[in-house]
């Protein structure tokens, strides 16, 4: 009897802890206390003998199925018609409007309110039905027909989103959501994956449609909930009240739902879902819209195939095939080599697409790409970046083999195999490395040369031999008027902002320098840590390891840079030439008593009056925590102009969103 009582209660604890991690995003313990009592669970059951149903050691997968069983549901599952566009979707609405109309004229003693909307994401996953009876999970099953699916209860338990019971325990309930793979989640289960994953959508659907449930756990599932398609104890009056009642029976709902009055409201909606789509962590293929109350619902009715009270707006695809038809390599400013691919144009997202990244020749082989010129590839494109080729479409050796180079595309140095990457390793004669120095050397964030390009770089190389960063401070008058496209004024406009640069400060001078593996953070960091580059210059790895998220490789970085003599030897031509590389001001004492002290902050979108990096400054003095990501931890928000994801997480979550930029600042000199 005490282990059985143990046993519940470490039962309970554990699965407490699991909703508030995976659902709500808030982790009341660590990951070691966690699994200290995940361990004692273990072993109770296994000296008992006994394992509850709701044990969160059911999730981990059991033994190979032998098929799956067809399941019929409670309650149709209903396929959704599709706007194309916002014409159809108004067509929908106006139909939508018409019913209701003709409703109440032949009912006015009992009228259908206005149509109220509730605009939610459409998941691009696999759906879910699951049943629960008197509280347990007891059965889950894919759409199949929409009367018919296939169980996959074993597949479904071990994702740690789902709850294996509820507080809900009056009769039999079906819960409808979708299963997916969080596009982060794929991203790391490829690094080491034998067999990449082509797309998330793919990924998850067939990771609950494998018979062995230990492989579906192998892919760390998630999953969102909706509806509520059938009870047999408990009805909603409107939308909201089904979303209040999935909440707090501890089912994951995403915060990305909104309610309108006006339907202009609507469309508004979904071009902000369009604009902030590229920064979430799963995929979606558009967005539903549906009546909020029930009882229009239910005279609104459905078709053979659809409910006349619902509709989904279809976005553009981010993902679609071509055909890679070219690989070519690119010479990087560090001597990396990365392939870029050449593909058929297609349409995707709203752009033409011919050029696709491929990282680099291990994500070449762990794409099974190796054999793909001339086949067809999966490809996506987000965040109005260059897209990704993500696999071939088939498994077959269909294509032509990509070569991989010997020898430095653009100098003839043999290549050097480093990790998954080929590098050219002749720095100092090797052209577009010498480019892409320089250019980095004068861009916005690091010595910030006003009108400066890598045109520019370019014809300075060419032209006047400038192969390193310091040979800009030696330039003249005479040197740049000769130049084709150099005028008078732009020569004096280049030569007055080389002069400018001199004065940037010590952590800009760093990061121009472009150590590697060293980033615009950790420059600042080893600025305000020595405040003087003569002993950046002069620190040690063991120094290096010690401060904050400095690692082994990147302190190697720091010190095998100032070790090069020809890298120190430009640094003391340009110190001798008037750059100052200024060490930052004496540091500021941290405000424990401003409107922000404590606070967690997120900045989202763009400032005017401000930059962001000057922004993130002024709040660190007052006490503030920047953050990059919106969570339940968030305090504030400030919201420049062109806020998408964030801000809507934000006003789903509740959190204080700050808007108005002048109200940012004075609060910031309160």
């Amino acid at each position: 009897m005490d282990s059985m009582h143990t046993m519940e209660q470490l039962v309970a604890e554990l699965n407490k802890y699991n909703y508030h991690y995976y659902t709500m995003d808030t982790p009341l313990v660590s990951d070691k206390e966690y699994d200290v009592l995940y361990d004692q669970l273990v072993q109770v059951e296994a000296d008992s003998g006994i394992i509850l149903p709701e044990s969160p050691t059911q999730r981990v997968g059991g033994e190979l199925l032998k098929g799956f069983e067809p399941h019929r549901h409670l309650s149709p599952l209903w396929s959704l018609d599709k706007a194309q566009n916002i014409d159809q979707l108004r067509n929908w609405n106006n139909r939508v409007i018409k019913l209701v109309t003709d409703y109440n004229s032949k009912n006015p003693d009992n009228p259908l309110p206005d149509p109220c909307y509730a605009v939610e994401l459409k998941f691009d996953g696999l759906t879910l039905n699951l049943t629960y009876q008197d509280g347990r999970l007891v059965q889950a099953a894919t759409r199949g027909n929409g009367v018919i699916g296939e169980g996959i209860l074993a597949q479904v338990k071990t994702i740690k989103s789902v709850p294996l019971t509820i507080p809900f325990s009056e009769g039999t309930i079906e819960v409808q959501g979708e299963g997916i793979m969080n596009l982060s989640v794929l991203s790391n289960y490829n690094l080491t994956a034998a067999e990449p994953l082509k797309n998330a959508r793919n990924a998850a659907a067939g990771a609950l449609r494998n018979l062995n449930p230990k492989a579906t756990a192998s892919r760390r599932l998630s999953a969102y909930f909706y509806n509520v398609g059938y009870s047999d104890a408990n009805t909603f009056a409107n939308h909201r009240e089904m979303m209040d009642f999935l909440r707090e029976n501890q089912f994951k709902v995403n915060p990305f739902i909104t309610y309108f009055e006006n339907f202009d409201d609507v469309t508004e909606e979904l071009a902000m879902i369009v604009e902030s789509r590229s920064g979430l962590d799963y995929l979606i293929d558009g967005a539903v819209i549906k009546v909020i109350d029930m009882e229009t619902r239910g005279v609104l009715g459905y078709t053979d195939k659809f409910p006349r009270w619902a509709v989904a707006y279809k976005f553009e695809a981010e993902e679609t095939t071509t055909v890679l038809e070219s690989v070519s390599w690119e010479v990087g400013r560090t001597g990396k080599i990365t392939p870029v691919a050449r593909v058929e144009a297609v349409e995707l997202a709203g752009v033409t697409v011919q050029n696709c990244t491929l990282n680099n020749i291990g994500d070449i082989e762990r794409k099974n790409l190796k054999h793909a010129l001339g086949a067809r590839v999966f490809i996506r494109r987000s965040n109005d970046v260059i897209p990704e080729i993500l696999g071939k479409v088939t498994e077959d050796n269909d294509g032509e083999e990509i070569e991989f180079p010997t020898h430095c595309p653009s100098c003839g140095f043999p290549l050097e195999q480093k990790g998954a990457h080929l590098f050219c390793y002749d720095s100092l004669n090797c052209k577009p490395q010498l480019i892409g120095r320089i250019t980095h050397f004068a861009s916005r964030d690091a010595m910030d040369i006003d009108t400066f390009s890598g045109m520019t770089a370019e014809l300075l190389n060419t032209e006047l031999d400038v192969s390193e960063p310091a040979d800009l401070y030696s330039l003249t008058f005479e040197d740049l008027v000769k130049l084709d496209r150099f005028g008078e004024k732009k020569a004096n406009n280049l030569l007055q902002a080389l002069e400018k640069s001199k004065e940037r400060d010590l952590a800009s001078f760093l990061f121009a320098l472009g150590i590697p593996n060293t980033g615009k953070a950790t420059t600042r960091m080893l600025a305000d840590h020595y405040r003087d580059l003569n002993a950046v210059m002069a620190a040690t790895v063991e120094e290096l390891v010690g401060l904050p998220d400095v690692g082994g490789i990147v302190a190697e970085s720091i010190v095998s840079f100032f070790a090069d003599p020809f890298m120190r030897a430009g640094i003391d031509r340009m110190l001798t030439l008037g750059v100052q590389a200024k060490a930052p001001e004496a540091p500021r004492v941290v405000s424990t008593d401003s409107f922000f002290s404590s606070k967690t902050v997120v900045l989202t979108g763009t400032l005017h009056k401000l930059t962001r990096d000057e922004a993130a400054d002024k709040l660190a003095a007052l006490g503030a925590k920047v953050t990059g990501s919106v969570s339940a931890k968030t305090d504030i928000l400030i919201a420049g102009e062109k806020a998408g994801s964030k801000l809507a997480k934000a006003q789903k979550l509740g959190i204080q969103v700050i808007e108005d930029e002048d109200e940012f600042i004075r609060l910031l000199e309160m």
